[in-house]
């Protein structure tokens, strides 16, 4: 995907990122919560608001509340619920659950796998709305013929985590929400799907003149619910506010819908603030106060988390890339790469294995001990890298020792002095490329390692054939 760029001006965005909770029953009733029940049959008087009917705190879900906030580095505080007022089919009892000036979790901060850090203004719990679906029209409102309503997903508890408008461009935004997804992941709170809406992001973007410490005005773009669409989204607006400024109009503070077909933002309605909603105390509601001992609990219960990983492995990885070693943090497969490592396997040649011979399902049970035991024939000279590629998948397929199945598979190192001989006669056959080589042009290099490697069916060592290309060249 093509970036962003114009140095005049500088895109700023907050992203609010809505996780559902995995737990097994409602924010504030009993009421199973499970993706894709047969539409309306996960209700009860609580969450349809029926009159008489009292809502009770979901002690797993402040759990998850506080595992979230704990994992972003927020402060875990005394909270409060409030009524979120509005009159919308999505929630019968015409107010939303949510917090308002008093969230659980408050003030953190998120580490990115490029070194840049997001700040976290609050990570607050509210209970998720029904499901609309608009019928007829393509799917829009205003062209719909009717409306059904789902309420299976009214009352599913939420933690919507507000990030601080540090963002500066669309891949920070979807680097930012990858691994908060990956977070999330790995403390256990969400499935994080978001092609089930369990993670939903909504995008608050403006635009300024490049060195400006000044906010510009601000369009929301709502329910975005891919990291294609995030980033899609993100630099059509950008063009499109960026275009109205230099026409000499002004930006309108709006929220806006992403069309994911056409690739455009269009106008829903105009932006709603605080007292739109007449928020006020749930009195039906007493406050949340976790005890000390029992954010002490939940802290000391985490999992090491994505950046953490990536620290420690990248301690023992070498000079093995940053990039590379977060890909093999997000696969899963630091813990195998670590142990390899442990028992004396090479550690750059164990990461790039890992980044391009092991994005299979299954890599991460792989024994660390043969898998080291490969690497160690690898880079003794015993395997060459095409080789070692093989007997690696057919240890992912079959299991077996690295060296029995090379055996099996003919494969021995090639004598040097039978690869100097192939190297001559390629350089006999191939005269005109070879004089392009000793004259600099080190592009032609990978043609007579291929030829190498062709003429002795993968057997020949590209290092060994590099070496002696240059030293044939050089004199």
């Amino acid at each position: 995907m093509t970036a962003v760029v114009d140095t005049a001006w500088e895109m700023v965005v907050g992203l609010e990122v809505h996780c559902e909770l995995s737990t097994a029953t409602k924010l504030f009733c009993g009421c199973r919560n499970a993706f894709g029940d047969v539409p309306n049959t996960n209700i009860c008087p609580v969450c349809l608001g029926l009159p008489g009917s009292l809502p009770v705190v979901n002690r797993r879900a402040v759990e998850y509340a506080m595992r979230i906030g704990e994992a972003l580095h927020c402060t875990v505080e005394p909270s409060i619920f409030h009524r979120k007022n509005y009159f919308y089919p999505d929630m019968p009892k015409d107010y939303q659950v949510s917090q308002y000036d008093l969230p659980i979790n408050v003030r953190g901060w998120l580490d990115l796998p490029d070194g840049s850090r997001v700040g976290v203004t609050r990570a607050h719990m509210e209970e998720d709305t029904g499901k609309t679906t608009h019928v007829g029209g393509g799917g829009r409102i205003h062209e719909a013929g009717y409306a059904l309503v789902d309420y299976n997903r009214a009352g599913v508890p939420l933690v919507e985590i507000v990030s601080d408008p540090d963002i500066r461009s669309p891949d920070q935004a979807r680097a930012y929400v990858s691994e908060l997804r990956a977070v999330l992941e790995a403390i256990d709170v969400s499935d994080v799907k978001m092609e089930e809406g369990s993670l939903r992001v909504d995008a608050n973007v403006s635009v300024r003149r490049a060195g400006s410490d000044e906010f510009g005005t601000r369009a929301e773009i709502k329910n975005l619910n891919s990291l294609r669409s995030l980033q899609r989204a993100l630099e059509y607006e950008f063009r499109r506010q960026i275009g109205l400024l230099e026409a000499g109009q002004s930006i309108v503070q709006e929220t806006r819908h992403w069309n994911e077909e056409e690739g455009r933002t269009a106008s829903m309605r105009s932006k709603e603030e605080a007292y739109d909603y007449r928020y006020f105390p749930e009195p039906d509601l007493v406050p949340v106060e976790p005890s000390e001992a029992w954010r002490s609990e939940v802290r000391s219960s985490l999992p090491p988390l994505p950046a953490e990983r990536r620290a420690a492995l990248a301690a023992e990885a070498g000079s093995s890339s940053t990039a590379d070693v977060a890909v093999v943090v997000e696969r899963g497969l630091d813990t195998l790469v670590r142990a390899a490592i442990a028992v004396g396997a090479d550690p750059e040649r164990v990461v790039t294995h890992a980044v391009h011979n092991l994005a299979v399902e299954g890599a991460e049970h792989l024994d660390a001990r043969r898998f080291a035991s490969l690497v160690k024939l690898e880079t003794d000279g015993k395997l060459t890298a095409t080789q070692a590629k093989k007997v690696l998948s057919e240890m992912l397929e079959r299991g077996g020792d690295p060296a029995d199945i090379a055996a099996a598979l003919g494969f021995e190192a090639m004598d040097e002095s039978a690869l100097a001989a192939v190297v001559d006669q390629l350089i006999a056959d191939n005269p005109a490329e070879f004089d392009r080589l000793k004259s600099g042009d080190h592009k032609v290099m990978g043609f007579f390692v291929g030829q190498a490697m062709k003429a002795t069916q993968g057997k020949a060592d590209g290092k060994v054939v590099t070496a002696l290309l240059r030293e044939r060249a050089s004199s």
